[in-house]
C-alpha cells in the first residue's frame, strides 16, 4: 500500500468521522454564516487560481470539520485589474453584504486604498499577493498572508555580493509592484556600496517593439547584471524579445523577483526555453504528502501548474474558517450606519462589532498549511525562508537557500551559532545564459566602438610622469611618459581588448591645467572614463573616483640643498650621545666612583687621605678605567666583582662611541641646510611645491603660512629658487613634493641636493576611474602582474636610476645619534652590580661593629649613633690582610737591622686581633743566623702570619 493511498484513507475515515458528529451536533443546534468578501483580478493568473483554491478549501475543510457551527460564504467581487472598481467592490461588500472579512485585495495600489476602509469598519483585510512594503503596519486589521518585498531584496543583494558585481540595471514595469520594490532594492545595494547607473522603466501595455528598443538600450551599456521585476505576462515576451537579440547569452546576468519565479511552472515552455540560465528567488515551500495529494487533485481539476498564490490562498480560508469558530457569529454584529447615502459614499460603512475579537483570533491561529507553517505576527506572515532557482531545461533547479540568520546556505539545517554568509562557494552549481559554467564578471565593453576616454593632465614642467606634447602643424597631441608607458602595459595585460584614447585636460580658454583635483573631479561628471597621470591617491579625491593600486612609491618628503658644515665640527664630538645618554653615563660614572670608595675605604691606603683627595678619588677612578690607566689597587673581592663589570660596560661604551664619532668625521663634509619641517616653520623660511598638487593644501595644514609657500610649474624654476635661497624673497629653503617626482630629480643631482623623510604618508600614484567602474579590479589585478615583471624593471631604472647611482658617502644624511634605549641594559647590569656590593659590604659591616651601636650611651639620639658608626667606618681595619702585612714588613725591615749590629739578639713581639688579648712571642737568633738566605726570612714571616 502506497503512501498516497494510505493518506487518502485516513481523509476518509476523518470524513466519516466527522460527518457522525456533524449529524448529531446537526440535532442540537443550526450552523450560522460568516460572510467574506473575495476582490479579486479574474482576468489574472494569481486570481483565477486564487479563487480556485480558495473554492477547494472551503470545500476540504468543512468536509474535514463538520462539526463546525460556522461556516464560510465567499462573496466574490471582480475588479478586472483597475483599482477603482477594487474600492468600490468594497464598499458594496461592506455596505450591502455585511462581511465580517475581507481577502484578496491583489494589488498594493488596491491594499494602499482599501486598507483605511477596513480599518474604519473594523473589518479584518487579508491579502495573499500584496507584497509592497508601504502597506506595512498602517492599520492593525491588515494582514498579509505573503512576504514583504524586503526578504527578497536582501537576498537579491547578497546574491550580487556573493558574485562581488559592482554595478546592476533594474528593469521593472510601470505598475503599481515595479515602482513599489524598485526604491527598496536601490536602497538595499546602496548600502552594500552596488551601483545602480540605470533603471529601465517598460509601460504594462509596451508594444514588442518598445520592449525590443529598451533591450537594445541595455545592449550598448557595459552592464551585464539585470534586475527584473515583472508581471507574468510582460515578462515572459521581455525574455522572448532578449533571446531573439542575443541578450540571454554568455556574459549575461538575469535575476527575477518572486513575481516571475512563483509562476514559472505556468509559463509556456517557449518562455521557459528563452529564460535558460536565469536566476530567480521565491519562498520555500517544505514537500509533504498533504502537498503532494493536493497537488494532484489541482492538476487533474484544472489541467495547470499550481504556484504559492494558490497554497497561501487555499491556508488564507483555513485559517479564517478556524478563527470564525472561535468568533461563532451567529448573527450580524454590524452596528448601524452613521448616515444613509449612496455607494460611494464611504462616510455611511458600518462598524463591525465582531472585529476585534475576530483579529485576536485570526492572530492565534496557527496550523501546518500546505504552503508551511501559517501564522501571523503583528501582522505578518512568518516565512522568512527563501530559496534561489535556477531555469534550466523544461523547469526550475534549486541552488541555494537563504534565510535572515546565515543568509546564503547549500542546507537548511546548519548550526545556531553559523554566521551571516555570501560566499559563492554556497551555490550548487550554475548553468548561466549561454549555457556557460563561468561566472559572468557582470559587465563588458560596449559593442558600439565607443572609446574609453582617459583624460591626462598638461603642464609645462615636471613632464617625468607624463608629458603632452602638441603637433603645430596637424593639431594633434602625443602622449609620453611614465604614468603611459604603465598604463599601456597594464591594459594590454588585461584578458580581454579594451579601446582607448588619451584626451588632454586643458581649461575652457585652451591653456594647460594642472590641477589634479579638477582632473579626477571629471570621471565624476562624466567628461572622463579613466584618468591617467600623476594622480596620488588622496582621501579627497576618492570621494568622486575609484582608485586601482598604486604603481609608484607613496609619501611626500623634503628635498633640500647641501652645503659645507665645517662650523658645526667644533662641537661635533658631543653628537655620538644624545643628552640623556650623556647625563646618564655620568650619573654612573659617580655612582660606580662612590661604590668603589666605600668599600676600599677602611682596607686602602689608596683610597684614604684628606677629604678633598677622597672626593676627587671618586671622580678619578672610574674615569680612567676609560683608558684602562687607573693604578690603584684593588683589594676587596666586591670591589673587583665591581670594577670588572663596569669595565665591561665602558668598553662597550667607548667602542660605540669611537665608531660612532669616525662616521660622523667621515660623512660630515656635507650637510643639508634645514633637517626638519619645525626648523623651517621657527625659522619662517620659504618653501616651494608643485603648482596644482595636493601638497599645497598639505602644507597650509602644517602650519606653514600661505605667502611662504611657493608653487613652481618647472624643475628650472625650483632649482634656481632653492640655490637663492629664503633670504632671498624668490627663493626657497626647501621643496616639498612626491616621492616618485624626488627620486628622479636627485638620481642626477645627488652630488647638491638629498631627501628628507617622508615627512607624510600617502598612497602613491593610482590610475582613476568613475565610482563603481568594473574596470577597477581586473585593472589593479593586471598591474600586480606587470609590477613584477622585466618591463616595469626597466621603465623604474630608466626614470629612478639604479641603486647605486648616488653611492658617494658624503651624499649620504648622517644617522641618528645613539640614544639611551640602546645602552640601558648595560646601566642596569652595572648599577644592579653595583648596588648588591654596596648592600652586601654594609650588612657585613653593620654585623661586625653592632657592639658599637649597643654600647653607645643609653638614650643618646639615632643620629649620634650613626656618627659613631661612620667614625667607626673612617678608621682602618687593621686585622685585614693589607695592614697585617704591611706591618710585619715594617717590623722585619727593624729586625734585619738590629741583626747586623749584634752577634745575637731577642725579637719580642706582641700582636693583637681584635678584641682578643695581646700574645707575646719571643725569639733568640745567634749572629750565624743573620746570614740566612731571603728564602728562609719569608718563611719566617709565613710563621708570623699565620699566627
Amino acid at each position: 500500500m502506497t503512501l498516497q493511498t494510505l493518506y487518502i484513507f485516513s481523509i476518509f475515515c476523518s470524513l466519516l468521522a466527522n460527518f457522525v458528529a456533524g449529524r448529531n451536533i446537526s440535532h442540537g443546534g443550526g450552523v450560522s454564516d460568516f460572510h467574506v468578501g473575495v476582490v479579486l483580478d479574474m482576468d489574472s493568473t494569481i486570481g483565477r487560481v486564487g479563487w480556485n483554491c480558495m473554492e477547494m478549501a472551503l470545500s476540504d475543510f468543512y468536509t474535514t470539520n463538520a462539526d463546525y457551527r460556522t461556516r464560510l460564504s465567499l462573496h466574490l467581487r471582480d475588479s478586472q485589474g483597475d483599482n477603482v472598481k477594487a474600492v468600490l467592490s468594497v464598499i458594496d461588500l461592506l455596505q450591502n453584504v455585511e462581511v465580517q472579512a475581507l481577502i484578496g485585495i491583489q494589488k498594493s495600489s488596491e491594499a494602499d486604498i482599501v486598507i483605511d476602509l477596513g480599518d474604519k469598519a473594523h473589518v479584518p483585510i487579508i491579502s495573499f499577493s500584496a507584497t509592497s512594503l508601504s502597506v506595512s503596519s498602517r492599520s492593525p486589521y491588515f494582514i498579509r498572508a505573503t512576504q514583504n518585498d524586503s526578504a527578497q531584496v536582501n537576498a537579491i543583494t547578497s546574491i550580487i555580493q556573493a558574485f562581488k558585481w559592482r554595478e546592476v540595471v533594474i528593469v521593472y514595469d510601470n505598475s503599481d509592484y515595479g515602482n513599489g520594490i524598485t526604491p527598496y532594492l536601490i536602497d538595499a545595494f546602496q548600502e552594500e556600496q552596488i551601483r545602480v547607473p540605470y533603471k529601465s522603466a517598460i509601460s504594462v501595455s509596451a508594444t514588442n517593439d518598445e520592449i525590443r528598443l529598451g533591450l537594445y538600450k541595455l545592449m550598448n551599456m557595459q552592464n551585464r547584471v539585470f534586475i527584473v521585476d515583472m508581471s507574468d505576462s510582460l515578462g515572459s515576451r521581455l525574455f522572448l524579445i532578449a533571446k531573439e537579440i542575443g541578450m540571454v547569452s554568455e556574459g549575461y546576468v538575469w535575476i527575477i523577483t518572486d513575481r516571475l519565479t512563483n509562476l514559472l511552472e505556468s509559463m509556456d515552455t517557449t518562455v521557459i526555453a528563452s529564460m535558460q540560465g536565469v536566476l530567480g528567488i521565491k519562498p520555500y515551500i517544505n514537500a509533504s504528502l498533504e502537498l503532494d495529494y493536493f497537488t494532484n487533485r489541482w492538476k487533474k481539476m484544472f489541467h495547470q501548474d499550481l504556484n504559492i498564490y494558490g497554497l497561501r490562498a487555499y491556508d488564507t480560508i483555513s485559517t479564517l474558517a478556524m478563527a470564525a469558530e472561535r468568533v461563532r457569529a451567529t448573527k450580524s454584529l454590524f452596528g448601524k450606519p452613521r448616515t444613509k447615502s449612496n455607494l460611494t459614499d464611504i462616510t455611511s460603512i458600518k462598524t463591525s462589532g465582531t472585529g476585534p475579537e475576530l483579529l485576536d483570533a485570526i492572530s492565534k491561529t496557527r496550523f501546518k498549511g500546505l504552503s508551511g507553517d501559517f501564522y501571523f505576527i503583528n501582522g505578518q506572515l512568518q516565512s522568512s525562508v527563501l530559496q534561489i532557482l535556477n531555469t534550466i531545461g523544461k523547469g526550475e533547479r534549486q541552488i541555494a537557500f537563504w534565510t535572515p540568520e546565515h543568509g546564503i546556505s547549500k542546507d537548511l539545517n546548519l548550526p545556531s551559532h553559523q554566521m551571516y554568509s555570501t560566499s559563492m562557494a554556497n551555490f550548487r552549481a550554475i548553468i548561466w545564459p549561454g549555457e556557460s559554467m563561468t561566472v559572468p564578471k557582470g559587465w563588458v565593453i560596449p559593442t558600439s566602438g565607443k572609446k574609453l576616454r582617459v583624460g591626462v593632465p598638461v603642464k609645462s614642467g615636471f613632464n617625468e610622469i607624463v608629458k603632452v606634447e602638441r603637433n603645430m602643424y596637424s593639431n594633434k597631441t602625443k602622449t609620453t611618459g611614465y604614468a603611459i608607458d604603465v598604463f599601456k602595459l597594464v591594459m594590454a595585460a588585461l584578458p580581454y581588448s579594451v579601446a582607448y584614447e588619451f584626451v588632454p585636460f586643458m581649461n575652457a580658454d585652451g591653456s594647460s591645467s594642472g590641477n589634479n583635483d579638477e582632473l579626477v573631479y571629471q570621471l565624476h561628471t562624466g567628461r572622463f572614463d579613466a584618468v591617467v597621470g600623476d594622480t596620488t591617491i588622496t582621501s579627497k579625491r576618492s570621494m568622486y573616483a575609484d582608485f586601482t593600486l598604486p604603481y609608484t612609491e607613496g609619501g611626500v618628503s623634503l628635498m633640500v640643498a647641501l652645503k659645507d658644515d665645517s662650523k658645526k665640527k667644533t662641537w661635533i664630538f658631543l653628537k655620538p650621545l644624545t643628552t640623556d645618554l650623556w647625563l646618564t653615563s655620568g650619573a654612573f660614572f659617580i655612582l660606580t666612583g662612590f661604590v668603589v670608595w666605600v668599600l676600599e675605604h677602611r682596607i686602602n691606603d689608596d683610597f684614604r687621605g684628606s677629604p678633598s683627595e677622597q672626593v676627587g678619588m671618586i671622580f678619578w677612578f672610574p674615569m680612567s678605567t676609560l683608558v684602562f690607566a687607573h693604578r690603584e689597587k684593588i683589594l676587596s673581592n666586591f670591589t673587583r666583582f665591581v670594577v670588572g663589570v663596569w669595565i665591561f660596560v665602558v668598553l662597550i661604551l667607548s667602542s660605540s662611541y669611537t665608531a660612532s664619532l669616525s662616521s660622523m668625521l667621515t660623512v660630515q663634509s656635507l650637510q643639508p641646510v634645514v633637517t626638519s619641517i619645525e626648523e623651517l616653520k621657527q625659522n619662517g623660511d620659504n618653501v616651494g611645491c608643485q603648482q596644482g598638487s595636493f601638497v599645497q593644501d598639505l602644507l597650509k595644514q602644517r602650519g606653514f603660512n600661505e605667502s611662504n609657500i611657493k608653487p613652481f610649474i618647472s624643475p628650472v624654476e625650483m632649482i634656481k629658487a632653492l640655490r637663492k635661497g629664503s633670504q632671498n624673497n624668490d627663493g626657497i629653503s626647501a621643496f616639498f613634493g612626491s616621492v616618485p617626482y624626488i627620486k628622479p630629480f636627485l638620481a642626477k643631482n645627488c652630488n647638491e641636493y638629498t631627501m628628507i623623510g617622508p615627512i607624510n604618508k600617502t598612497e602613491g600614484f593610482g590610475f582613476a576611474f568613475p565610482k563603481g567602474s568594473p574596470l577597477v579590479p581586473d585593472v589593479s589585478r593586471a598591474l600586480l602582474n606587470v609590477l613584477d615583471g622585466t618591463e616595469m624593471k626597466k621603465l623604474d631604472v630608466a626614470l629612478f636610476g639604479t641603486e647605486t647611482t648616488c653611492s658617494d658617502p658624503k651624499n649620504t644624511v648622517v644617522s641618528n645619534s645613539m640614544d639611551l634605549n640602546s645602552f640601558r641594559g648595560l646601566f642596569i647590569i652595572t648599577g644592579t652590580v653595583s648596588g648588591l656590593a654596596l648592600i652586601a659590604f654594609l650588612v657585613i659591616f653593620i654585623c661586625k661593629h653592632k657592639h658599637v651601636w649597643t654600647t653607645a650611651a643609653s638614650g643618646s639620639p639615632v643620629w649620634t649613633k650613626i656618627k659613631t658608626m661612620l667614625r667607626q667606618y673612617d678608621q682602618k681595619d687593621l686585622p685585614s690582610f693589607r695592614f697585617r702585612r704591611a706591618a710585619i714588613e715594617r717590623q722585619r725591615s727593624a729586625e734585619v737591622g738590629d741583626i747586623e749590629a749584634s752577634p745575637s739578639f731577642t725579637i719580642i713581639s706582641t700582636y693583637s686581633y681584635g678584641n682578643t688579648s695581646p700574645v707575646e712571642g719571643r725569639i733568640s737568633i745567634d749572629l750565624d743566623a743573620v746570614r740566612m738566605s731571603s728564602t728562609a726570612l719569608e718563611e719566617l714571616d709565613d710563621v708570623r702570619l699565620s699566627d
